[in-house]
Formats: structure tokens, sequence, C-alpha cells
């Protein structure tokens, strides 16, 4: 064949094409699970970061993980235990699942040091540039925030970026999401205004109004979903708490 004639290099190009794209897929195909367990750590860290955990090293982030966070599950909107399986909560896309209309509820129970118990529940929601996610821990009493994280896909470094800041997140520690038996959540607020509900509230960041607001969106939108199953941790039910339910459901399921 006539190696400059166009048919010759036509073929050519579609078989160093074929070659290069089977390499890549390879090498892709390769490195996935690295990849995976990456971006599962990367979630990890942020949990535990919730918790006011920090993982010693990267090598340990989820042994340290597993110590810590005991259960999953998933409540329904009566704050029903509906599911307790491994990883059931750590596994559900938050991006996906706030736009269902049914959603998926998942809730992290935290064993910590000295026997006290936290529950993490996520949240995704949106920011000035692109997304913006979280988790907020909340004290076993079902209403007092003990910790937040919060993180962004593109918020302007030194303005809206600084939700990711331990300055701005420690502000929601020992707020409260119920006053005088009412849900209320907690608010983000420009400096000066009043949450016109009586919520617990937080100054936004200067110069980053949207962002702040955006954060205050995605609490309101995605921890409103959680008020019974947070006021059966409270005992105002007189039901059996969902985590109680949870663990004798388990334990009824053990082999003797």
């Amino acid at each position: 064949m006539n190696k400059n004639s166009n048919t010759y290099q036509i073929l050519y190009a579609a078989v160093m094409v074929l070659l290069v794209g089977s390499l890549l897929a390879l090498i892709y195909m390769a490195l996935k699970p690295k990849q995976n367990e990456n971006i599962a750590n990367d979630t990890r860290k942020q949990i535990l970061s919730a918790l006011h955990i920090a993982a010693p090293d990267d090598s340990q982030v989820k042994e340290t993980y597993e110590k810590y966070i005991i259960q999953d599950l998933l409540v329904d909107p009566e704050g029903n235990v509906v599911d307790s399986a491994q990883n059931v909560a750590f596994n559900v896309d938050m991006k996906k699942n706030v736009k269902l209309d049914e959603r998926q509820l998942p809730v992290m129970k935290c064993k910590m040091d000295d026997g006290s118990i936290k529950y993490v529940l996520p949240m995704y929601g949106a920011g000035l540039w692109g997304p913006i996610w979280g988790y907020v821990a909340v004290n076993d009493d079902g209403n007092t925030i003990y910790g937040a994280n919060f993180s962004h896909e593109g918020e302007t470094p030194g303005l809206g970026a600084r939700i990711a800041d331990k300055d701005f997140q420690d502000l929601f520690v020992d707020k409260h999401l119920f006053l005088n038996g009412e849900y209320k959540g907690v608010v983000v607020l420009k400096k000066g205004q009043k949450s016109v509900t009586g919520a617990e509230q937080i100054d936004a960041l200067t110069g980053a109004t949207i962002t702040s607001l955006g954060v205050s969106a995605m609490l309101e939108d995605c921890l409103a979903p959680y008020k019974s199953f947070l006021m059966k941790l409270q005992g105002n039910s007189g039901a059996q708490p969902a985590a109680d339910a949870a663990e004798t459901e388990i334990n009824d399921n053990q082999p003797e």
C-alpha cells in the first residue's frame, strides 16, 4: 500500500486512535478502584471533621471512620428506621437524592471516645458558582448541633470558599434546631438581620452573601425532613427512639 495515499493515512490514524484509546481505557479501569477509594476517603474525612475528629493520616482514614461510625441508618419522614445495612447511609448520592420527590434520609450514628452518641446528617445544595455540600452532627438530644463541615466545588477563594473554614463552621456548634419544642432549624443571615421564624442564626460571610444564603437554604432544605427523627431522639413522640429501634432490630437478627 502506498504510504502517501489518503487511504493509508486514514487507516494508520484509525489504528493509532484505537490503540491509544484502548490503552487509556485500560489505565482508567486499573486506576478507578483507587480513585473511588480516594473519593470515599475524602467523604470520610468530611464526616469526621463534622465530629471534630481528625484522621491521623491518609492511610488511617477508613480505619478511624469505622472506629467511630458505628451504624448507618435510612429513616423515613416519620422518623422510622427503614434500613440499617452496612454503609447504606454512606452510599447515598446526595446530589441525586435531593432532586427526588421521595428522598432517602441517611443518618450516620457515631460513638465518641467518651461514650456519647452523635448523629451525622448529610446535605447538598447550591452556592454562587456551583454545588455546595456538608454534614451536620447532632447530639443525642436530637436538638443541639455538635459540629458541622461544609465543602464546595468552585466558590470564590477568600470569599464564598470560606464556608470550608473552621472559623465559619464552628459558629454552628451549640446552635439549637428546636426552640420551645418547635422545629426552627438554623439560618445564615447578613449581620444585623433577624430571622422571621425565630430560628437561631449565623452571620453571613462578609462579601459572600449569595454563598452564605446557599448554605442557609441547604440547611433548611436538608435538615427539615429529619424533624420527626430528631423528635424521636428527644422522646417527644412516646414511641421507641428510632436509633434504639434499629439496634433492637439488628440484635434480634443476630445468631444466638
